[in-house]
């Protein structure tokens, strides 16, 4: 039986998904993105050892305040990391009728067994994928996470072709991601897949700047500003949200 390692959980989320959400923040995470909120959920073999029975017991506490579009999702670090452990958890989720969502960056995904098989059985009981697109551009995606962006966009494909429902996240940075070439370039990406379900923009913030601090982080975003109102409403003309004036 997989033991998952845990950072927190929230019991009342609102913008994790549909409705009222019990989110659990799993350890550990491989990309180190420059705007991180969560550098302390990086580190592996780290966090409380929880059974998944354990995790679903404490969020069905909770279960009045969903209502109907409600359920949990687990977030992170990166939950893809601990694959076995998110699939049990899910699996013993839909047997207590409740709504999953996972919220990744798709960093550890691969074409190649014995992950690909272990993910096709999460797209089982997966009812949401939440996937955040750092990047479009690769050698941009490696400077902004430390990491490539190929088998991303290739888990979202294959996403896609599984006809999973997705919700896209972009963080607007300005000077990294607020870039007209960029955002076309990722609507482009976004155009070729048929199971998008809802576009999020994401306006940069450096909440997370003390977090760093703490642990003893250089945080190179600090003199970064949060975008203006006309530059989000200008990706999200772009990327589709809003009609052009």
């Amino acid at each position: 039986m997989p033991v998952g390692r845990i950072h927190s959980v929230e019991t009342f989320g609102s913008v994790d998904g549909p409705g009222i959400r019990f989110l659990i923040f799993l350890q550990g995470c491989a990309l180190r993105c420059r705007y991180c909120h969560n550098p302390d959920t990086w580190k592996t073999g780290a966090g409380a050892e929880i059974t998944a029975d354990e995790l679903l017991d404490r969020a069905e506490r909770y279960r009045s305040y969903w209502g109907k579009e409600g359920g949990i999702t687990v977030s992170g670090g990166e939950p893809l990391l601990q694959l076995d452990f998110l699939t049990e958890l899910f699996e013993k989720a839909k047997r207590r009728g409740i709504n999953t969502c996972v919220d990744t960056a798709g960093q550890p995904f691969k074409l190649t067994e014995p992950f690909i098989s272990g993910f096709r059985e999460l797209c089982r009981v997966c009812d949401l994928f939440l996937v955040d697109i750092k990047h479009i551009d690769p050698v941009e995606h490696r400077r902004l996470t430390g990491a490539d962006n190929e088998n991303i966009l290739q888990m979202l494909t294959f996403l896609s072709e599984a006809g999973k429902p997705v919700w896209i996240r972009h963080v607007l940075v300005p000077g990294i991601t607020d870039d007209d070439a960029y955002l076309r370039r990722t609507k482009q990406f976004i155009d070729t897949l048929s199971n998008v379900k809802k576009i999020e923009v994401l306006p940069y913030h450096s909440l997370g700047v003390p977090k760093w601090d703490r642990l003893g982080l250089e945080y190179t975003l600090r003199d970064t500003a949060p975008p203006d109102a006309e530059r989000i409403e200008n990706a999200k003309r772009i990327l589709g949200l809003t009609p052009r004036p």
